[in-house]
């Protein structure tokens, strides 16, 4: 065993790659890491404010900050690859940096910021470009004494509607401005009049479902509050597991409320004047009458025939669940209950899904469906993947990320056009094909929850947490988006879970705060270093409450024509972010180790161009980053070891889940994923993560970084990356700090199985606790909670993976990889070249 006080070596089951080839010797503690600019940024806007006009560096995602909107939108909204855009194309090639903009448009607000303003524009609806149709904004200048407006995207004139005319100041500037929240806040919801309602789709050749009435397919769907789909998996599965019984509980207590044991009221959470419609099946799908007028319990209605599926009944499909809360809770308490019928085998998923659909034609709303097994029968019938582990390496690993037939991708489609959002619970035991059923709800902008082997005591603290946020957070239905930008910039690649129209369009049934999609930006022409270039986001949506509008997000950007004020305003962030969603969109069609080799590419060529000019004068053996982009080496090596993207075998089901999640994540959950926070609990000082009597907040004790290297055999270790927490011991552990952590004096007696950390009378339990809550309270819900003893527990292997900076993953260390960046830079330089066709990367290991 190791001395005490001694660092402790990597475990034996961390699979990695090492360097190829002679390297200097190194001190790891000397390399660039991403903790010192993390720590400096969040002491620097932990307690001030950030303005958000032009012509500053943004704080990083991961900092808590509070933003001033100053006419751009806050960072949290929109964020940039580079603060100040290149003026050319010729400038953004020698840069390397690709100009991306990621677009979050529902994100969650600090408390302390004020909330987004709403603007009632009545029947006039917003003031718009004639010519672009962008929407009126803070950038846009007053001409003719107020009668017309210069469009700050494309140049154009518009005149001003008589209702909304106003006479200008001596600066030019409308009397009214301050009363105009759209003339000053960079992000605005505008309520709209009915021609911007949602049309209904076009008629189908060939639908998916058969209605029971005739619907419209004509004008356009009034809005209304949004409607709910509640789908149970009631196969024998489901049931054994208790995965249903999960559910239906779960959706009562949302509902209704309840009392804890000890006398404690739990509000009910589900959305006012809402109604939920509520559908079980297996072998056949199941109808309930919702109607509060049934005296007895829902009457339920059972289609058979699952190859051809309808929607039985209208009326009383759909209920307010307050005037039918007797009819609801004995419906769902029986369905919880094994007793009162005999599950099948097998359940029509995807027949189920039809019926979704079905039922909200021509309303629009959202699914959230519960699904046990793989669906062998009826439409869309799935066969389980035989032995896939023997695709992964081969060119044939890329049919793992594409549905097999179309019907998923159809099914997708319509329910986007409906204005269907798709969300999925999954508590299988067996491999179900995530990259088939998954896709419904990537495209219709809904979200996965994965389960394995699904158990309560496991899993019901994380699946509860889950619904609850799906039902709490802000979430719009039947939605539109387009990003526009100004001249000279337009966009050319879209990424995220959407589905993109002929028109252009980024359609999806639903668009949530947890969601977020980002844009590449290129030259069409030059433009001007004196001016702004601008990018606006709008976002045309139904609210939970009924209610259209429209988010507009605006962003002026200053022009750079010197290479190194591109790259000193460079965001890490933006660029890591759009790395890793570039590399999940090419796993359809590329292999993971192409994929590596032109993620090691784009990284080298960014580098390379930073050294080549605004760094050219240094030796080539001289090892120079860009202050902002020192660590782009650590997250690019950070995207190849997530679970889509790493090598050797990993379940298909776990790459397709997360490449889901990882494509509409935003900036800041996705940096917290890729380079996951790492804290050492042995050493909280008292002060920390205890409430302050001033200010009443708690602060937050320092970060650590990501590696065994830093770790002590003492040490308890507290590592957390959006997806889940390890709580890793130390063998070497005091008693005394067990037990005043987990009420054990022994290591041998830790109970490995418990899934959060007991409420203790002590200063660490407290601390830890306080630590837990506040990134509780940052996410919305609460990730699945593990313990690791070292050598003991299988928890420390998703806790060693989770060190980006060591040797596993099948990749290399970070102190390996960034001496292959080197070398590469250096090749570069003394005469080779980062070619298209990979010449120099041949002797990479990927």
């Amino acid at each position: 065993m190791n001395p005490p006080n001694s660092p402790i070596p990597q475990p034996p089951h961390s699979a990695g790659l090492a360097f190829k080839g002679l390297r200097a010797a190194i001190d790891p503690q000397s390399i660039p890491s991403p903790i010192d600019a993390i720590e400096e940024d969040r002491e620097k806007w932990e307690d001030q404010p950030y303005g958000t006009l032009p012509g500053g560096q943004a704080p990083l995602s991961t900092t808590d900050y509070v933003a001033i909107d100053q006419g751009n939108s806050s960072p949290k909204y929109i964020r940039v690859s580079t603060w100040n855009i290149p003026s050319t194309s010729r400038l953004a090639s020698d840069c390397e940096i690709p100009i991306v903009a990621v677009i979050q448009p529902f994100a969650d607000q600090d408390p302390r910021e004020e909330p987004v303003p709403l603007v009632e524009t009545g029947d006039l609806g917003p003031a718009r470009c004639a010519n672009c149709r962008g929407y009126i904004n803070p950038w846009c200048k007053w001409v003719s004494n107020g009668e017309r407006w210069k469009c700050n995207l494309c140049a154009h004139e518009t005149e001003v509607a008589p209702e909304y005319y106003c006479n200008l100041d001596a600066n030019l500037a409308r009397l009214d401005h301050l009363q105009r929240p759209e003339l000053n806040k960079g992000t605005v919801d505008f309520v709209v009049p009915d021609e911007y309602w949602a049309p209904h789709p076009p008629p189908k050749i060939a639908p998916l479902y058969l209605p029971l009435v005739p619907l419209s397919n004509s004008g356009n769907r009034q809005p209304q509050p949004m409607s709910y789909v509640f789908a149970f998996d009631v196969s024998l599965e489901a049931f054994q597991s208790g995965f249903t019984q999960a559910a239906c509980t779960f959706l009562l207590e949302f509902l209704y409320g309840r009392e804890t044991e000890d006398g404690q009221k739990i509000e009910p959470c589900f959305p006012a004047d809402c109604k939920i419609c509520i559908i079980s099946f297996d072998r056949t799908i199941h109808f309930y009458n919702l109607s509060p007028q049934e005296a007895d319990n829902a009457p339920m209605l059972v289609l058979p025939d699952v190859d051809d599926v309808f929607v039985p009944l209208r009326d009383g499909l759909f209920a307010d669940p307050r005037e039918s809360q007797r009819i609801i809770t004995d419906l769902l308490s029986n369905m919880a209950n094994l007793e009162t019928h005999v599950p099948e085998p097998d359940a029509a998923l995807g027949s189920a899904l039809t019926a979704c659909l079905g039922a909200l034609t021509g309303l629009g709303g959202q699914v959230v469906l519960f699904a046990g097994v793989i669906p062998t029968t009826g439409i869309g019938a799935l066969q389980p993947v035989v032995d896939e582990s023997t695709l992964f390496g081969t060119d044939k690993e890329k049919t793992l990320f594409v549905p097999r037939g179309g019907f998923w991708r159809d099914l997708a489609v319509q329910c986007t056009e409906e204005g269907i959002g798709v969300n999925m619970f999954l508590g299988m035991s067996r491999p179900i094909d995530i990259a088939s059923i998954g896709i419904v709800s990537s495209i219709t902008g809904g979200e996965l929850y994965f389960h394995p082997r699904f158990d309560p005591t496991r899993d019901n603290v994380v699946m509860h947490s889950q619904f609850r946020r799906l039902l709490t957070r802000v979430t719009g239905y039947s939605c539109s988006m387009r990003v526009r930008c100004s001249t000279g910039v337009h966009v050319t690649q879209q990424y995220g879970n959407f589905y993109e129209s002929p028109l252009g369009d980024l359609e999806s049934g639903t668009l949530d705060a947890d969601k977020a999609i980002s844009v590449v930006i290129e030259h069409n022409k030059a433009l001007e270093d004196t001016a702004f270039a601008f990018i606006q986001s709008a976002v045309l949506y139904t609210t939970v409450s009924g209610q259209r509008r429209v988010r507009v997000c605006n962003l002026a950007l200053q022009v750079a024509s010197l290479a190194g004020n591109v790259f000193r305003y460079a965001d890490l962030d933006a660029v890591a972010c759009h790395m890793l969603r570039e590399a999940i969109a090419k796993l359809p069609n590329r292999t993971i180790a192409n994929i590596h080799e032109q993620l090691t590419e784009k990284c080298v060529s960014i580098l390379l161009g930073y050294r080549k000019h605004c760094a050219a004068s240094a030796p080539p053996s001289q090892l120079i980053l860009p202050e902002a982009l020192k660590v782009l080496p650590l997250y690019t090596l950070a995207v190849m070891k997530t679970k889509p993207l790493k090598g050797r075998n990993v379940n298909a089901d776990v790459r397709n889940y997360q490449a889901h999640k990882l494509m509409a994540m935003g900036v800041r959950s996705t940096m917290n994923h890729l380079y996951p926070r790492l804290l050492a609990l042995h050493d909280l000082t008292d002060a920390i993560a205890l409430p302050e009597p001033t200010i009443g907040r708690i602060r937050l004790p320092s970060l650590m970084r990501d590696s065994y290297i830093f770790m002590q055999s003492y040490g308890v270790y507290l590592i957390d990356n959006e997806e889940m927490m390890v709580l890793w011991i130390g063998s070497d552990a005091s008693p005394q700090l067990l037990k005043d952590l987990l009420a054990v004096e022994d290591f041998f007696q830790i109970n490995s199985h418990i899934t959060c950390v007991p409420s203790l009378q002590t200063r660490l339990s407290t601390q830890v606790r306080n630590i837990l809550a506040n990134r509780y309270t940052q996410r919305g819900w609460t990730p699945k909670f593990m313990i690791a003893r070292r050598d003991m527990d299988a928890a420390e292997i998703e806790f060693s993976d989770m060190l980006v900076e060591d040797q596993n993953n099948a990749a290399m260390s970070y102190l390996d990889y960034l001496c292959l960046v080197h070398k590469q830079i250096n090749t570069a330089l003394t005469g080779g070249s980062v070619s298209t066709n990979h010449s120099s990367f041949k002797a990479t290991p990927w």
